[in-house]
């Protein structure tokens, strides 16, 4: 029998995944206990309402990939960083973060978070998070105006994330978008620019 906080951390696993494989319209209480194997009771103990349980998930798998990100950061940019290392590292955090039903869900969540406004001051704090990560690694790597172009980071990555999903595309879009908002020159424009090999006489 897990203990109360093992219970609402899988109440909440449970709940993501649902909503990655079927919708917010497939997010019962009597699916969540299945899924999770708790009890009916133990659902309606820990979140009142379905809002009060949508808006937790959504808040916990942002803590969840901000501490991830955080993580990285401080590995990879404790000291001055290009912006072609940076965008490359975002890039292969990209290709390696696979689009199963717990990173399906949040854009489920986002846009239910346009329908309802109950949902909106959750979303809100998930791209404030999101931003905040983005200016601290913005300013590891110089790039000037940090905190001003935190949000169009964020809103970059994540669109093209869903470009991704929807599409199966890799990741070079991303890590270019993100070396032309940096200033550098594209990861395409390095390799074009690169010397051919020597003509031959």
């Amino acid at each position: 029998m897990p203990n109360t906080s093992q219970a609402r951390a899988r109440i909440i696993a449970a709940t993501l995944r649902i909503i990655g494989d079927d919708g917010i319209a497939a997010v019962t209480n009597r699916r969540i206990a299945k899924e999770a194997g708790v009890s009916l009771g133990s659902i309606t103990y820990h979140f009142a309402t379905q809002h009060d349980l949508l808006r937790e998930s959504l808040r916990s798998f942002v803590d969840q990939e901000t501490r991830r990100f955080t993580d990285l950061a401080a590995r990879y940019c404790a000291g001055r960083t290009s912006p072609e290392q940076a965008a490359t590292l975002i890039g292969q955090v990209a290709a390696d973060t696979a689009f199963d039903s717990e990173h399906i869900a949040p854009f489920e969540l986002y846009l239910q978070a346009g329908r309802d406004p109950q949902l909106r001051a959750a979303a809100e704090e998930c791209f404030a998070a999101y931003d905040r990560l983005a200016a601290s690694l913005l300013g590891a790597i110089g790039t000037p105006d940090a905190e001003r172009l935190a949000g169009p980071t964020v809103a970059l990555i994540i669109g093209l994330q869903l470009r991704r999903l929807a599409t199966g595309t890799s990741t070079d879009d991303l890590v270019d978008a993100l070396l032309l908002l940096a200033g550098a020159p594209s990861q395409t424009a390095a390799v074009s620019a690169r010397p051919g090999p020597p003509a031959r006489g």
